[in-house]
């Protein structure tokens, strides 16, 4: 599995509202745009049965990217049961009343098209790409396997498997991986944040027929599903080719709200050390509990952002030209903030010591930053510049579909609107030196911080 650092820079930051850019070059003021261009005007409906859909239209290449985001996570499944959500993420792709199992991948591969999915804490997401005139048939094979997947026990005892193996080699067999796993589980004490989305083995090896089938009748439901089209189409044909599909498929029942256990007030710093011969380099991270943007007070989490831009979000911040470039004593630093998440997240600093350097040296030093700007704060200058990358990053993002339907969905199935997103520049645009100091020494206080440290054998016990 890729550390979680590594997925975060290159894979989460697609569905987060914000995307770090860093070019040199792209620092200087930016020229920005007060108005979203006419042929990037977002449409939001709702179909009949209680689908809601997004579009998001982009003319500038002949392709169309469509994703279904289900709200439905890890964090929501029973316990007990922990890594339904992504099994049955798996199982979506078997055979239907209408389809055999690998009818819809093939169909995909003879056009040229590219699909996949993924689940994480709040949402299992699933995705195609393709021309827009094989739209309709991608609508139609979502459709179909929303409500129609056949579920025998050998369907379930061999992708059982098929997980039960990726745990082992992703989770297991990874030091990076397992260190992860226990962090998350030592920083939240309460919230399911805490259970791995893969899932606990000894509890995925208990995964049954019956389990899988209640899961889909419950979450799997037109009036459970955000449904997004970006690309070379238009509102009204995506409405259209939507009522034809989607909209045959009954609503369900109505589901409660997502209503989870909440987190206690932190008042310890805990650590969690994992020693493992495969490790050449040792690395730290430490965490802090904070808000996300659906649970952050106005503007708490646009200052978590940016604070984690001046931070740790690239090769200007504070982080990296301290430790990297002039002391040269790390071989990488930085921080971030996971803020599109349905409950509390959580803030991370981290770093890896450079040749003959130690880590508690650059622990001290990542904490001297951080305490630094929770005492000092943040100045107008370099404030002005993150906000320049930030909402500048905005605008890029229209340049990939997949990044826009991203941004959306992730939004959407997180508590958020189609608001939210457009208004997002402008609220980063508000943010003030004073308000980036105070939720640095509101939340990164290290007493309450859990810190994961990621050793060589031969330093057990140092």
């Amino acid at each position: 599995m890729t550390s979680k650092v590594e997925w975060l820079r290159r894979t989460l930051l697609a569905t987060s509202l914000a995307f770090f850019v860093t070019d040199p070059v792209l620092a200087e003021s930016p020229v920005l745009p007060d108005t979203v261009p006419a042929e990037f005007k977002v449409t939001d409906f709702l179909l009949d049965n209680g689908m809601e859909v997004v579009v998001i239209p982009d003319h500038r290449a002949p392709i169309v990217t469509q994703m279904v985001w289900y709200k439905i996570g890890s964090a929501d499944e029973t316990p007990g049961k922990s890594g339904i959500a992504h099994f049955f993420e798996h199982l979506m792709f078997k055979a239907t009343a209408h389809h055999a199992a690998g009818e819809f991948d093939r169909a995909v591969s003879d056009i040229g098209g590219s699909n996949n999915a993924f689940t994480s804490y709040d949402y299992t997401a699933f995705h195609e790409t393709v021309a827009p005139s094989a739209l309709e048939l991608m609508m139609s094979f979502e459709a179909d396997r929303m409500r129609n997947l056949i579920l025998t026990d050998e369907v379930i005892k061999t992708e059982r498997d098929v997980i039960l193996e990726e745990r082992r080699s992703r989770i297991d067999n990874n030091p990076q991986a397992v260190l992860d796993e226990e962090v998350d589980a030592t920083l939240w004490q309460n919230q399911p944040y805490r259970i791995p989305v893969i899932g606990w083995m000894q509890e995925m090896e208990q995964l049954n027929r019956t389990d899988a089938t209640a899961f889909y009748n419950t979450y799997y439901r037109p009036n459970n599903a955000v449904l997004i089209v970006a690309g070379d189409i238009e509102p009204d044909t995506v409405r259209a080719l939507a009522e034809k599909t989607y909209g045959k498929v009954a609503r369900g029942p109505d589901l409660p709200p997502r209503v989870r256990p909440v987190e206690p007030e932190q008042n310890t710093r805990r650590t969690v050390t994992l020693s493992d011969a495969r490790v050449s380099v040792p690395n730290f991270s430490t965490q802090w509990v904070v808000p996300s943007y659906h649970t952050a007070k106005p503007g708490e989490a646009e200052a978590l952002d940016l604070l984690a831009e001046i931070l740790g979000g690239g090769n200007r911040s504070r982080l990296y030209q301290a430790l990297v470039v002039k002391q040269g004593i790390a071989s990488n630093a930085g921080a971030y903030f996971q803020g599109t998440m349905l409950d509390d997240t959580n803030f991370t600093v981290y770093g890896a010591p450079r040749g003959d350097a130690k880590l508690a040296d650059i622990e001290a030093a990542v904490d001297a930053e951080v305490a630094l700007i929770a005492s000092d704060g943040v100045t107008p200058g370099e404030l002005e510049k993150a906000k320049d990358r930030y909402v500048r990053s905005m605008v890029f993002a229209r340049d990939k579909q997949d990044s826009m339907a991203n941004i959306y969905g992730a939004t959407l199935a997180t508590g958020g609107n189609v608001q939210d997103v457009q208004q997002w520049p402008d609220r980063i645009r508000k943010v003030t030196p004073g308000e980036v100091k105070a939720v640095a020494a509101r939340y990164l206080v290290l007493a309450r911080a859990t810190t994961g440290y990621l050793l060589p054998q031969q330093q057990a016990g140092n």
